[in-house]
């Protein structure tokens, strides 16, 4: 009992001394940034699919206007996004004993050049991210495509959105 009495009072104390800033968005946007851009990320793969850009686009764009208090302009906003898509590959992830392909893996690769004119280091000139997903080597790529490209443009949009609006 007095342990358990001496660990509530510790925690209380340790609580009362710490302050913690939380985001539910995990975004530290800075107080003068009001506006944010995304251009139109181009498809310039070798291998493309129409419907890519526009999709990753408008990705980037919901997340930063649900994720955050800026609001879109068409261009030089605080933030600004401008990159293309260098890569759209399928190869084998995982084979079997047999020397068959058990799975396969879609990958899709961006540069993004991203501009904070409020703290000019926290921009960066095309840096590269890379997502990826699986699928069964028993399927072809067009009938899982369009699956797999929304889960892999969820994770490079949330991987740019933290790179460019976080601390971490």
């Amino acid at each position: 009992m007095m342990r358990r009495l001496l660990f509530v009072l510790l925690t209380a104390f340790v609580a009362v001394g710490c302050t913690v800033k939380y985001s539910l968005s995990g975004a530290s946007i800075p107080p003068d940034a009001k506006t944010f851009s995304v251009a139109y990320f181009p498809n310039n793969a070798a291998m493309v699919t129409p419907t890519l850009s526009s999709t990753l686009t408008d990705a980037l764009v919901d997340k930063f206007s649900r994720s955050t208090r800026l609001t879109q302009v068409p261009e030089g906003g605080d933030f600004a996004f401008e990159g293309e898509i260098v890569g759209y590959t399928s190869a084998t992830a995982s084979v079997s004993s047999n020397d068959y392909a058990l799975q396969n893996r879609l990958t899709i690769t961006v540069r993004v050049r991203f501009t904070n004119l409020i703290d000019e280091k926290a921009s960066f000139n095309n840096r590269t991210f890379s997502a990826y997903a699986d699928y069964d080597s028993t399927k072809l790529l067009t009938e899982v495509e369009g699956e797999l490209i929304t889960q892999i443009v969820d994770q490079l949009v949330n991987d740019i959105f933290q790179a460019s609006a976080s601390n971490w």
